[in-house]
């Protein structure tokens, strides 16, 4: 399965430099769920045509914690669709957890209660803006490192925006 995800992140961003025409969003702000490993809020605010910044409030219920995440996107239209597009970025974020389900089972001890993890993550994902009801539905692929940990993690979901 780890091979398959691999293989499908590294298939998306080819195809989606082969894609990098100059998009248009047609919408300027969503606001609205992301449902996955890591589910949550989400917030987009596209700064140029082709270019976003997006905000994720999200709870993980496997380190019982809270982690905000701050993303940089570029946006282009996909397979010639009208109102798809592909969309990659780079951020970071920063992560509240419990202590006790933060650390692996590896780890023979761990004295804190409370983590706080700070790391970089990626994103790649795929949206259809749904022009005759203001909302956007997609999926993405969020790799992420956790500098504490040293451990790199994939994230993945599905969202859906309202847009105005």
């Amino acid at each position: 399965m780890k091979t398959f995800i691999r293989i499908s992140f590294v298939l998306a961003l080819v195809l989606t430099v082969a894609f990098s025409a100059n998009a248009q969003s047609g919408y300027k702000t969503g606001i609205g769920f992301r449902g996955g490993i890591a589910s949550g809020l989400t917030v987009k605010h596209f700064i140029k045509s082709d270019a976003a910044i997006e905000g994720i409030l999200s709870t993980s219920f496997r380190h019982r914690g809270t982690v905000i995440t701050i993303l940089y996107e570029k946006h282009a239209q996909a397979f010639n669709a009208k109102g798809l597009q592909w969309y990659y970025g780079l951020g970071g974020h920063v992560g509240f957890h419990d202590g006790h389900h933060y650390y692996h089972k590896n780890h023979e001890h761990y004295d804190d209660d409370h983590v706080v993890a700070v790391g970089i993550d990626g994103v790649l994902g795929l949206e259809y803006y749904i022009r005759d009801i203001p909302f956007t539905i997609g999926a993405d692929i969020k790799p992420y490192i956790n500098i504490p940990s040293g451990g790199g993690y994939w994230d993945s979901a599905l969202h859906v925006r309202y847009v105005f």
